[in-house]
């Protein structure tokens, strides 16, 4: 079984540490546990990590509008929240996932396989591009199917479609459904004859 890599980003070393000892006894292997980003920063390169688990008051403090596009090395790992305190949307919608202090272990697993498995089967882009996969999201969103039934239909899990929208809301700029129909019809995703209005 392989044991997927994580390295904790939380200034509470009784939360890290908690944390940390509740991933270790499942599939994840914990590789570093940090108080600051920056501390993070300086060893990422030789850590060869699959996920981050950032508390919120870290993110807050970094004060970022786009944590990936400012760190590069955010890029190709998944990218998971803790929420520890209140969080802005805009921190949340950067995340692959967000792990609540509340959490037992069987979610912050099943949230954290989500996060890497997306981010392993469509990394972050910084490009506008829609992947392939985002493209059948997209049309299956302006056909006015739920995350559920879109899940069910490619096969994936609703947090996998869940972040495959909000990859889609942020490389197009679009949140509504109606928008985002709009935006399929304009680029041929979506035949108008096939849109029920």
């Amino acid at each position: 079984m392989k044991r997927y890599k994580v390295v904790i980003v939380e200034p509470s070393r009784m939360i890290a540490d908690g944390l940390g000892l509740m991933l270790s006894e499942g599939e994840f292997e914990v590789v570093g546990v940090y108080n600051n980003f920056q501390k993070l920063l300086e060893e990422f390169s030789s850590l060869a990590v699959d996920a981050v688990v950032i508390g919120s008051q870290v993110v807050y403090s970094l004060k970022q509008a786009n944590m990936r596009f400012v760190y590069p090395e955010l890029q190709h790992v998944a990218l998971i929240l803790l929420a520890t305190t209140v969080c802005e949307e805009d921190f949340i919608r950067q995340a692959d996932g967000v792990i609540n202090i509340y959490d037992d272990v069987s979610h912050i697993e099943r949230k954290l396989l989500a996060a890497i498995e997306q981010s392993q089967t469509n990394p972050y882009s910084d490009s506008h591009e829609l992947s392939e996969r985002e493209r059948d999201v997209l049309v299956l969103v302006a056909n006015g199917l739920a995350n559920k039934e879109i899940a069910d239909r490619l096969n994936i899990s609703i947090h996998t479609v869940v972040s495959h929208r909000k990859n889609i809301a942020h490389k197009t700029g679009i949140k509504s459904v109606a928008g985002l129909t709009v935006y399929a019809m304009l680029n041929n995703l979506l035949d108008p004859a096939d849109v029920n209005l």
